[in-house]
């Protein structure tokens, strides 16, 4: 028998999941209107992917990417105190590229992703094995200076547990130009359709329900603090250390700005600098 709280996150997940094809819906009608713009002028335009991790995640991107919010609340939540510092000095650079670089990280190698954050130092662990395109387009895109000084813009704290980073536009639409192919969605952790806690996961544009969106993942990636129940249809190429856990959690305790469970943070989460380095 399906108890009260089950139930609870049944429809949590199912809302989550509305938004996300909400999203790509709005991505697709957008992006047909700018075909249709560049056709009438004659000029090309080249547009960046949305990236959603269920939706989050989409992303991660339900109704994340990356997985940025959507919900309106009815009254103005009050805001837990920001557990954060202030963000270094300097700017998000607007770098696009027309497509995926070529993989030449060693894909027999463990390679580590620090986020230097203002709420505290992130670390992820990426073997390259199990996602060469996606570390490899991570490793070039830090290299670059891609992720500094980038919000994290979505943090979902009903049903799905996800903090969403990745995005230099911060508002759920930017990428990188290109997108990278679907990897390791057979990895064992995600049994039961559960990215435990700790996963980092790609977010994209996938509808389950129309099964379109495959392969189109960009730059924005959720972060798991607590177990959550999702489709394994977002690349899981990375687990946070045990430090970058406590850091992560302390941005989650302070709530997201809707107070409805999917919205900005209240902690002021920008990632100050990120490096890539192999183990």
């Amino acid at each position: 028998m399906v108890t009260q709280e089950q139930r609870r996150r049944q429809l949590a997940r199912e809302k989550f999941l509305r938004q996300q094809q909400r999203r790509t819906s709005a991505r697709r009608k957008a992006h047909a209107r700018n075909a249709v713009i560049a056709s009438v002028l004659g000029v090309i335009v080249v547009g960046s992917v949305v990236s959603y991790a269920t939706g989050v995640f989409k992303k991660d991107d339900d109704d994340k990417s990356n997985a940025a919010a959507e919900a309106t609340p009815s009254a103005s939540p009050s805001k837990a105190p920001d557990p954060c510092d202030k963000a270094a000095a300097g700017k998000v650079k607007s770098l696009t590229y027309k497509k995926e670089p070529a993989v030449t990280i060693d894909k027999s190698a463990d390679y580590t992703m620090k986020l230097q954050t203002t709420c505290g130092a992130i670390d992820i662990d990426m073997p390259a094995s199990k996602a060469p395109h996606t570390v490899n387009s991570f490793s070039f895109l830090v290299g670059k200076g891609y992720l500094d000084h980038t919000k994290c813009h979505r943090l979902t704290t009903n049903g799905i547990y996800v903090l969403q980073c990745g995005d230099p536009q911060g508002t759920g639409m930017g990428g990188p130009g290109y997108t990278i192919p679907d990897e390791n969605l057979k990895d064992k952790r995600l049994k039961g359709d559960v990215y435990p806690a700790g996963t980092v996961a790609m977010a994209n544009q996938y509808n389950a329900q129309t099964k379109e969106g495959r392969d189109s993942g960009g730059s924005q990636f959720f972060l798991v603090y607590q177990d959550s129940q999702l489709p394994a249809n977002y690349t899981p190429f990375g687990t946070i250390s045990e430090s970058g856990m406590k850091v992560l959690k302390k941005i989650a305790a302070a709530g997201e700005s809707t107070g409805q469970g999917d919205g900005t943070p209240n902690a002021t989460v920008v990632i100050d600098k990120a490096t890539v380095t192999k183990s």
